[in-house]
């Protein structure tokens, strides 16, 4: 029974979701016009959004404003299997991403600027079809994740703006799994693992309006370590092996990456802007997933599972054309490296390098209420097998997002 402790029990509990629209597990719907060029952004200002992208773009700012933006993800895996051909598929329900966020000034044009942003990186609901190949390694899991961030910035001069923010992040997960063990009408055995976890970060940011045409914008997120405590492991085995696997607690800890951006601007008119923004993500830290149980037994031990990621780049880039006072359009798409290296994909993240597209729209109604749309596509493949179950095949993932949102400035 040590193998099944050792097939990842716990060694995506927190990291698994998102996997069919992330890198690694990472997702960035946090604006709806960055969404729409390519989740570009860290060099200009946008809206109260900025406060994720850059929060010293935000000094730019002239008005307080209020962002509330939801993408719903609609997205399916299908693996096949290289040994016995067989097809399966998840039954995934609408993943539904949220942001919301304010931006302050307690006067007209003042060089401090407040911010305060709530918004979910991390989460969603995997769920594959019944009695599929890898039930053993899982057949369901619920992820989310909630960052809640304070954002101060300051307008040093005309040109250059430095913002910074906390981050506390707080998380729930349940995962599901079979258990290579049958009763006697010949019913596999089953776990069900329920944790939360909490961590602390910060970020930084600094924005360069060089001119009136180009801008530069830095940015960095810290790695933020959650860390799972008193976590619930049920299991459902047959009563003759219950002493094996008794019901419990356990605990981990998961590294979310650190992440480095530094991103462009460049205004070919007053209705015409180009971005582009590079990320270094920082995954090698997330080589190893070590997590306890309260009670060990023969079948019940302690693990540590290699991950092994690497740190990855990412390109994306986007435009922006003003049709009119009232109308905004915006086109964008990216590339980016999978931190996942061969032999450790998993139904939880079959992750692979990749290219997407996206595209956007803005609608000003008057000069206090706007709207905002994007639309996000990718279609990602990956065969291969993973040396800890062995599960050898391909994986091919479409996942469709679109977004939408309401800005109100006074």
């Amino acid at each position: 029974m040590k193998s099944f402790l050792n097939i990842s029990c716990l060694s995506f509990v927190l990291a698994a979701a998102f996997s069919s629209y992330a890198q690694g597990f990472q997702v960035n719907f946090q604006g709806q016009k960055q969404q729409g060029m390519g989740f570009a952004g860290t060099a200009l200002f946008q809206d109260a959004s900025s406060i994720f992208y850059n929060a010293g773009s935000i000094a730019f700012s002239n008005e307080n404003s209020v962002n509330v933006s939801v993408t719903p993800i609609f997205a399916n895996v299908l693996y096949v299997d290289s040994a016995t051909g067989g097809a399966y598929r998840t039954e995934n329900p609408v993943g539904t991403p949220f942001c919301a966020y304010g931006l302050f000034q307690h006067k007209k044009n003042a060089k401090f600027k407040f911010g305060f942003g709530i918004y979910t990186p991390f989460g969603s609901t995997v769920q594959w079809e019944d009695n599929w190949i890898g039930r053993f390694a899982i057949t369901r899991l619920k992820l989310q994740a909630i960052y809640i961030q304070p954002t101060i910035s300051y307008r040093l001069s005309k040109k250059i703006g430095i913002g910074g923010g906390f981050i506390y992040s707080k998380g729930s997960v349940n995962l599901q799994k079979d258990i290579p063990i049958q009763d006697s009408l010949g019913n596999y055995s089953h776990v069900e693992l329920n944790g939360k976890a909490a961590g602390f970060g910060f970020n930084l940011g600094v924005n360069f309006q060089i001119n009136e045409i180009f801008s530069l914008g830095l940015s960095y997120r810290s790695k933020i370590k959650m860390n799972v405590k008193q976590g619930e492991a049920d299991f459902s085995v047959p009563s003759s092996l219950a002493s094996n696997f008794p019901d419990g607690y356990f605990s981990g800890t998961l590294p979310l990456p650190d992440v480095a951006t530094i991103g462009f601007a460049y205004k070919t008119s007053p209705k015409c802007t180009f971005v582009l923004d590079i990320n270094h993500v920082g995954w090698k830290s997330y080589d190893t997933l070590a997590f306890d149980y309260e009670e060990n037994t023969t079948s019940l031990i302690d693990t540590k599972s290699p991950r092994n990621y690497k740190n990855i780049i990412a390109f994306r880039a986007g435009a922006e054309y003003k049709l009119s006072e009232v109308l905004s359009l915006r086109c964008g798409g990216g590339f980016g490296f999978t931190p996942v290296q061969d032999g450790y994909q998993t139904p939880e993240t079959p992750d692979a390098n990749r290219i997407y597209g996206t595209l956007g729209v803005s609608c000003q109604f008057n000069k206090r209420f706007s709207m905002d749309a994007s639309l996000y596509y990718t279609h990602i493949k990956r065969a291969g097998r993973n040396i800890e179950t062995n599960l050898n095949g391909t994986f091919t993932t479409k996942a469709l997002a679109p977004g939408f949102s309401l800005i109100y400035n006074w």
